[in-house]
């Protein structure tokens, strides 16, 4: 099960408003929990729980993931897309402690450019364009907590 997969789950359990879900597949476990009926309340969450735990070393390659893009509802960003975060977890916007950042606002960026990192379960999953244009603003600060489809950036994309 791949991380596109359980976005749409997420999704598929938000709009059946169901209270709990439990999925077992080979060696994982996912259990999505709401809260129908108490307003205010973020998105639901999905935990991921291996089998085999790794522990990954500092130099151990990131897993690469995309993110989701849409067009934001406001009408002064109208000309924006909104690259949102594909999954809960850490926002780091450079690689490590004192390097320079992925993308700063005004870079160009194109498909496949890393754009930032999300560690989610001491994962270091890097968030990479779908799109190519200029990054207008960055809405998230650096080492702080993102939710699944959380605004990231805005890019013009002409």
């Amino acid at each position: 099960m791949d991380i596109k997969d359980i976005q749409n789950l997420i999704r598929f359990v938000s709009k059946a408003e169901v209270a709990e879900v439990s999925i077992k597949q080979e060696d994982i476990e996912i259990k999505i929990k709401t809260l129908h009926g108490i307003s205010n309340q973020p998105a639901p969450q999905a935990y991921y729980v291996p089998q085999q735990v790794q522990s990954p070393a500092v130099s151990s390659p990131a897993i690469a993931t995309t993110t989701e893009v849409t067009a934001p509802a406001t009408d002064e960003n109208n000309n924006y897309i909104t690259v949102k975060s594909p999954m809960i977890g850490t926002f780091y916007r450079s690689s490590g402690p004192g390097k320079d950042a992925f993308v700063s606002v005004g870079d160009t960026i194109a498909p496949g450019k890393v754009l930032c990192i999300v560690e989610a379960m001491k994962l270091f999953n890097e968030i990479e364009s779908e799109v190519s244009g200029k990054i207008v603003k960055i809405l998230v600060d650096d080492a702080t907590p993102v939710e699944y489809d959380q605004p990231l950036f805005l890019v013009d994309p002409s």
